[in-house]
Formats: C-alpha cells, structure tokens, sequence
C-alpha cells in the first residue's frame, strides 16, 4: 500500500505539470494529434526500460513472433478496452468543449472515482474500509472543486439531466472509470509486467486516435520539437507511475490520488501564471491532502 499510494501521489505530480506544461506550450496543436506525437516520444524514451526488463530482444523476431502468438486472449482483450476506453474518454471531454463551458464541464468529468468505486464493489468484489470509502468521496470532491468557478456549486451537476456538453462529460467521466478499472485487471488479475503494460497502454491509444490525427495532423516547428521531447519524458514518466500506483492499489483507491493532478495543475496556474479563484484552489488542495491522508489510513 505505502509504495502505491506514494506513486499515486508522485504520478498526480507528474501528471499535473504536464497538464499545466501542454496548457501552456500546446495550445494551438490539435488534440488527437498531439496525443499521438506525445504518446509515441514517451514510447520512444520507455521501449529501452521494456525491452531490458522483459528479454523482448534475446529472441531476436522469431522470439517476438512466438511470444505474441502465445498471448493469452483475456490479456489482449483488456489491453483493447483498456486503450479504446482511454480514447473514448479523451474524445467524449473533446466534444464536451467543443460544445459547453470549459469552466462547466471539467467539474462534471472530474468525478471519475465515484463511478471507479461502485464498478470495482460490484465487479471485482473489492472491500473498502468505511475511513478510505469517505476519503475517496473527498478527495473526488477536491477535484471538483479545484476545476469550479464561483457561482452555483451543483449547477453543472443538477443541470447534466438536459445538457449535452455535461452528458458527454459524464460519459466521458464514464469511460475514464472504465480505464481504470482495465488498468487494475490488467495489473493485478492478468500480471502483465508493468514494464511491458506502459508501452501497450499508450500504443494502443495512439492507434485508436491515428484516424483522426491523420484528418488533421499536427505540423511540429523545429521550435516545438525538443518540447514533444520533453512531455513525452514526462508522460512515460508519469504512466510508470501510475502502473505502479494500480499494481498495489484497488482501483478505487489509485483513481481518486491520482486524478488530483488536475489540483497540481490549477495551484500552478495560480501560482505562477496568476489565475483567478486562487483560493478556490487552495481550498481543494486541502481537501485533496485531507482525502488521500483518510484513504492511507
């Protein structure tokens, strides 16, 4: 538990600087396609960390020929949905957007835990002590608040039943869980190395998001090419840290650590670019510290 929960905490890190890093380098790139380059730069800076941990190499490619044909089904089918659920979700906030308030819909797809909670109780008989159940419930709320602006605190929650960019949010909220859960199956249930499971993960939703990257491809500047070079670290750096996170943590428990990320992300805005709500924010970031430190109880 103590290992997971603390690369929970270093990937919600991790992942909230890139989150604050894309918001301020990427801004004018299309969203499939930059997640194509980014993913394929962090495949680039993990693939020597897979290949010297799981002998891909000592077989030469009739030993990858014979280890792919001998994957057992169950695994492949997880790492599909795993990866095709990721898309989704990315795609479904997309839209969402595209359609809606970024201010009205990012509260409603920071609830991600609370569909992770439910699933993994009912489809994978998993057992909570009362203490982390409410730490998980203040923690999901921290996020919530963190992505609010002033005004109705459950408006885009009470308004969700009739508004399309806020059904989109929750499906998209929706499919993240799903993600999640997948992480964990594969993690714990399968085994599938962790080393081997980054690479799979982001390759797999790189190709579910090649389409549309090739409608609109990206053209990267000789400006912004050590930049992919630097989010792509930091996205291998922060999957490694969450594969750790959900091979030792429920699902239930990963998911709510980890998705303070969007508080990292909105304090350093605060912090560094001035945003507004600052004390909004640091209001959340008390809530988050109080929920994980419930959840490690």
């Amino acid at each position: 538990m103590d290992v997971g929960l603390l690369s929970a905490i270093g990937a919600a890190i991790v992942w909230g600087v890139y989150i604050f890093v894309l918001k301020r380098s990427f801004s004018g790139y299309p969203p499939a396609g930059l997640t194509v380059l980014l993913n394929a730069s962090a495949i680039a800076w993990f693939l020597p960390v897979t290949v010297a941990t799981n002998d891909i190499a000592a077989g030469g490619i009739g030993g990858i020929a014979r280890a792919a044909a001998g994957v057992d089904p169950a695994v492949v089918a997880v790492v599909a949905g795993t990866a095709t659920a990721t898309a989704a979700a990315f795609v479904l906030f997309l839209r969402a957007i595209d359609e809606g308030d970024v201010s009205y819909v990012t509260p409603i797809n920071k609830v991600i835990p609370m569909f992770v909670l439910p699933l993994e109780v009912l489809l994978l008989g998993e057992v909570l002590a009362p203490i982390q159940v409410a730490g998980v419930v203040v923690a999901t709320a921290a996020v919530y608040v963190a992505n609010y602006e002033p005004g109705d605190l459950l408006a885009p929650l009470a308004s969700a039943v009739r508004s399309r960019p806020a059904q989109l949010a929750l499906v998209s909220a929706a499919c993240f869980a799903v993600s999640d859960l997948g992480k964990r199956v594969a993690l714990q249930e399968l085994a599938i190395p962790g080393t081997l499971w980054v690479p799979l993960l982001l390759a797999g939703a790189a190709v579910v998001l090649l389409p549309a990257a090739v409608r609109n491809p990206p053209r990267v500047t000789r400006l912004d090419a050590p930049k992919f070079l630097a989010c792509g670290a930091l996205v291998a750096l922060g999957e490694h840290l969450t594969t750790v996170a959900f091979a030792a943590l429920p699902a239930s428990v990963a998911s709510p650590v980890i998705n303070t990320q969007a508080i990292v992300a909105v304090v350093l805005g605060g912090v560094i670019l001035g945003e507004r709500y600052f004390r909004v924010r640091l209001v959340a970031a008390l809530l988050a510290v109080i929920g994980v430190g419930m959840i490690a109880l």
